[in-house]
Parts: C-alpha cells; structure tokens; sequence
C-alpha cells in the first residue's frame, strides 16, 4: 500500500512533471509516463511499438507500462524495450523482442535499447562490452568511472556515447538516476597494439 508520505509525495512529482505543450504538439520530455514511481519503487515506463496489420497499414502493436524490470545487480534494475539480432532489423515480425529470454547486456550483430534505473548504492560492475553505447540521462545524477579512476558528473538531460571502454556506474546521490540506453553491437576496439576485448 501506498502510505500517506508517499501519496504526497507522488502528487508533487505529478505537478512537478505534468506534460506541458512545446512548440507544435510536443510534450515536454520529463513527462509523467517515463518518471512515475510506484509504491514498489520500480520507475514507470510508457512502452509504445508500432507495427503493420494485415493490410500493411501503420497501427500501434503495443501501448503499455513496463511490468518487466529486473534486478541485474543490487540496486539496478533494467527494462528492454527492444531488441534485434539482424543487420538489417527485421520490421516484418509481430513477435514482441522487448521480451527477449536470458540475461544479457548486449545483442551479437543486433541492439538493445532499454531503461536502466540505478539506485542510490547501486552495486559496483567495472565491464567493457563490444557495443557502442548511445545514454540519455533521464532523471537524476551518477558518476560514470573510468578504469584509471577518472570520473564524469552525469546529470538529468546529459547524453554520453560509450565506445566500447572500461567502466562502472556510481550513483551517490539519495534519488534514483533513470537513463535511456541504446547498444550496438560493435568490433572489439584496438588500441595501444591491443585488441580490447569485452569482459565483467
């Protein structure tokens, strides 16, 4: 149950982030749908896929709120949104790959895009994958850490392209940092006369 404090506090965010008209139609990007808490603390993602019927006319196969978030370590959650396994993507399939089985952080010749929710405390991953990483910070703030060290400061509407190095996600913050994450699969890097392989 949702207990007073919390009730209060989501209709602040309501207010706070209730869409509001852009220019010609467009509603403001920090909108209700992506950055609504539930009472399990999960954040609330609006997914929308579109597709063909069987007159091959333009439809919406999927409008719903993600129930699929898992933890992949203690205090990170993560919601595929979808996924390919081709170069070319097949656009013909009505099969819904946001649902893709197993455990994996990137697609071998294909992409992920998916939500990453990491929480105050998030535990520690220092990894390298053979993806070029397209980030959007949604909401919130965290530290992207460098194998020397060496940090950036992310904030809310900061975007960052990964390519293929060695890092670990901190948030020290007291609020979740939400971010939209987009990996391609891509050729180990090569530097310093040597083949950078994924590992972690």
């Amino acid at each position: 149950m949702v207990n007073a404090l919390t009730a209060k506090w989501l209709e602040v965010v309501r207010l706070v982030l209730k869409p509001s008209p852009v220019g010609n139609g467009v509603t403001n990007f920090l909108s209700l749908n992506l950055l609504e808490y539930t009472n399990m603390d999960t954040v609330k993602v609006r997914r929308v896929i579109t597709g063909h019927d069987d007159t091959g006319r333009a439809v919406v196969k999927i409008d719903e709120t993600c129930s699929h978030f898992k933890e992949g370590r203690p205090n990170g959650f993560s919601c595929n949104i979808w996924t390919t396994d081709t170069v070319p993507a097949d656009n013909s399939s009505d099969k819904d790959m946001g649902m893709r089985e197993g455990k994996f952080t990137m697609i071998e010749n294909g992409s992920v895009f998916r939500i990453l929710d990491f929480k105050p405390g998030v535990a520690k991953r220092v990894h390298r994958t053979d993806s070029i990483d397209y980030i959007v910070v949604m909401s919130g703030e965290i530290d992207m850490e460098l194998e020397e060290g060496e940090e950036v400061h992310l904030k809310a509407g900061d975007v960052m392209v990964q390519r293929g190095t060695v890092h670990n996600w901190i948030n020290r913050g007291t609020e979740s940092c939400v971010m939209a994450v987009i990996l391609i699969h891509a050729r180990s890097a090569e530097a310093g006369g040597k083949t950078l392989g994924p590992f972690g």
